[in-house]
């Protein structure tokens, strides 16, 4: 079903809604030829990260960009949200778009939701790309220790009642004077424009409990994060994407596949890649996804290096 976005309009997107796992989904699509790749965008983002990588994708590729629940212009997610509900979200949507197998990418916090997906439903993944992301169970929880250097705002999206009592009312100070400058390195790659758009969804009643459920999740997840990653593990082709986080998310994805895998630094580029390097992005999603889509070429044609 195709709807009028409550977003301002981009030319190269076409916004829709799908009813499925009991919730409603927003998503985007774009491009008509080629093979699915399905973004799945972190915190605090929409599917409005990947508004300059869509078009690099939608050349040559179908590009779905959805908001998960609790995110975006998605339903608003219940109190009991967390990582597994989000998966399986993702995986009645695939069924509903027909689109699988796709190309997964996912970034930041949605980590276990992709992770999740690619383990619980390979049949709906033909290859997962890691985009400064980690897993519970394999370091993310030390984000959250603020003795070591973690960030504060874990902390408090996780307590019960504060992110409402601490956030509501302040969504634009909370992302365009803390969370985006604080991890982003390329100067004018997010607009005020950008906030405003992720601050109209934040601040709609319930906003937050997206966030606030994958982070809960995060911090108690790590050993079923583990034993998925033992049995049935993760078996599809991986690409690591490193900005800002360093080799943080290929140590994280060599350590939950039996195989190699493919990884690209991106140098000078903060937590935000998509947002802060588009170009970049795409040149290793579309090599890494055409090495895939083409098997005589194989994945180490494309890939800058393998661990």
């Amino acid at each position: 079903m195709t709807t009028a976005p409550a977003s301002r309009p981009l030319p190269q997107v076409t916004h829709h809604r799908a009813h499925v796992n009991g919730t409603t989904l927003h998503y985007v699509t774009a491009g008509t030829t080629g093979s699915a790749i399905l973004l799945v965008h972190g915190f605090p983002e929409t599917w409005h990260t990947f508004r300059r990588l869509i078009p690099l994708l939608a050349a040559s590729h179908r590009v779905f960009a959805v908001d998960l629940r609790g995110f975006g212009d998605s339903d608003v997610a219940p109190s009991d949200f967390d990582s597994r509900t989000s998966a399986e979200d993702l995986h009645h949507l695939i069924t509903h778009l027909g689109i699988g197998p796709v190309h997964l990418t996912g970034q930041d916090i949605s980590g276990a939701t992709v992770f999740r997906l690619a383990t619980g439903h390979p049949e709906d993944v033909l290859s997962l790309t890691a985009i400064e992301m980690g897993l519970a169970g394999f370091g993310l929880e030390t984000l959250a220790d603020v003795t070591h250097g973690g960030a504060w705002h874990i902390g408090a999206l996780t307590a019960p009642g504060i992110p409402e009592m601490l956030l509501t009312g302040r969504e634009r100070e909370f992302l365009g004077g803390y969370a985006f400058p604080a991890m982003t390195a390329t100067p004018g790659a997010i607009s005020d424009a950008d906030i405003d758009e992720f601050a109209r969804t934040y601040a709609r009643s319930g906003g937050w409990r997206g966030a606030i459920g994958l982070y809960r999740s995060m911090l108690r997840e790590g050993p079923e994060i583990r034993s998925l990653a033992e049995s049935p593990g993760l078996n599809v082709p991986v690409l690591a994407i490193g900005a800002g986080g360093g080799s943080f998310t290929a140590d994280t994805m060599s350590r939950v596949v039996s195989t190699g895998i493919s990884a690209v630094q991106l140098d000078g580029v903060g937590h935000y890649a998509a947002m802060e390097a588009p170009e970049e992005v795409a040149k290793a999603l579309l090599g890494f996804v055409g090495g895939i889509d083409s098997p005589k070429d194989g994945r180490k044609a494309f890939g800058e290096s393998d661990r």
